[in-house]
Order: C-alpha cells, then sequence, then structure tokens
C-alpha cells in the first residue's frame, strides 16, 4: 500500500493557503466549488471570508453551501441568505446555495447496503471541481468533523 503524502505548514496566513494549494501540483478545471462551512449563528468557529479570499480568487471559485436538515439560522434558504450577509460572504465573492431551489438532484447507490440514493442540491451540476477547506472542530455526538463531513451532509440537501 502507498503511504499517503501528508502536507504541513506553520504559517497560517491567507497567502499560505494558496502556497499549499500549489504545492499539490493539482490543476482543478471548469468552474470550482469552494465547500467551506458559512458559520452557525451566534459560533465563532469556522473560517473566515478574509482568511480564504485569496485561494478563491486564484481558482475563480465560487463558495457553496447547502441548507441544513436540523433546526437554525440555516436551515432555510432566506435565513441561511441572511447569514450569509452577516457574515460577510457576499462582500468578497459569489456564494452558492446548492439546494436554494429545488428539486434536488439524485445520485444512485449502486452498491448501497442501506442507502440507494443520495439527494444533493441541484446546483452541484454546475460545477466541474471542487475544493474543500475544513477547519478542525470536535462534534460531541459526531465525533470530528472535517473534508469527509463537508463532502456528506456539507453537500447533501436539507430535504
Amino acid at each position: 500500500m502507498e503511504k499517503a503524502k501528508v502536507y504541513f505548514t506553520k504559517e497560517i496566513t491567507p497567502e499560505s493557503v494558496v502556497k499549499m494549494y500549489e504545492v499539490l501540483g493539482k490543476k482543478l478545471e471548469g468552474n470550482v466549488a469552494v465547500k467551506l462551512h458559512s458559520g452557525e449563528a451566534g459560533n465563532q468557529n469556522y473560517l473566515r471570508p478574509e482568511f480564504v479570499k485569496n485561494i478563491i480568487e486564484h481558482l475563480n471559485g465560487t463558495v457553496v453551501e447547502c441548507n441544513t436538515a436540523y433546526a437554525g439560522a440555516r436551515n432555510t434558504t432566506e435565513k441561511h441568505r441572511k447569514l450569509i450577509k452577516e457574515h460577510e460572504w457576499d462582500k468578497y465573492f459569489s456564494f452558492d446555495l446548492l439546494d436554494a431551489e429545488g428539486p434536488d438532484m439524485e445520485l444512485d447507490i449502486p452498491n448501497g447496503k442501506i442507502l440507494k440514493k443520495n439527494y444533493v442540491g441541484k446546483n452541484l451540476a454546475n460545477y466541474q471541481s471542487m475544493l474543500v477547506l475544513s477547519h478542525f472542530k470536535g462534534h460531541a455526538m459526531g465525533g470530528y468533523g472535517g473534508a469527509l463531513k463537508q463532502l456528506s451532509i456539507g453537500c447533501a440537501s436539507s430535504a
């Protein structure tokens, strides 16, 4: 089995995020979605727009999110857009709520043991590439969140 490469930097700046992307030697093609957590109301634990601005501009990317299936300030398009404005995401770049308007996109899971379909925001089809930006956080009930969570429930439609 080939060992995974792990990249690390002690320099935590907007510029170092771009440098780390360049070190990977991969080029994201087409319309690039940048998936991140836009932040919960009253919570300060999320990447700030100013911090990710350089990488999003470097990729000519669009920030993407989905509404949540649980109660809160992100569970409807109207409330989520209000929070996006409060957290100043729309100040710097385009923001696409993938499931803002239905119908959802259905993805087949051919060998799924329990789930046979996954429902994601239909706007996901507008992108050819995706960069996931995660902040490290611990959830008392659900373990550690991160990139996998962003790709799973983070892209799932609220329905």
